[in-house]
């Protein structure tokens, strides 16, 4: 089961991590863990050449994860970032519904 968390303060994406392999399919073989790792890395990518910002990010290959934060700053300067983080969560709610046995999303209210 790969679980993705959102974490929001108002409707700002503070954080988005997802962590754990989609079923028990061999690494490389499983089109929904590589959709889901398709979003991440296009998120963070988006993120530092498009919107221009550098996120905080961890990539642990042993426990599947990938999350990005963004930094504190100028809500105006970050726009660019939070609508890339907002189209990937849409990306991953899709996927979470479409998969529910392989993909749960949930989200966290407030900054941590």
């Amino acid at each position: 089961m790969t679980s993705v968390t959102v974490a929001y303060e108002g409707d700002w994406i503070l954080r988005l991590s997802c962590e754990g392999h989609a079923g028990c399919e061999a690494a490389g073989e499983n089109i929904v863990c590589a959709a889901v790792s398709v979003l991440m890395e296009t998120c963070v990518n988006a993120v530092e050449k498009i919107a221009k910002v550098q996120p905080l990010t961890i990539v642990d290959e042993s426990k599947a994860l990938i999350s990005i934060a963004l930094p504190s700053g100028d809500r105006l300067a970050l726009h660019d970032a939070q609508t890339i983080l907002r189209t990937t969560v849409l990306g991953l709610t899709d996927i979470s519904h479409e998969y529910p046995k392989l993909v749960r999303l949930r989200t966290i209210n407030g900054r941590k």
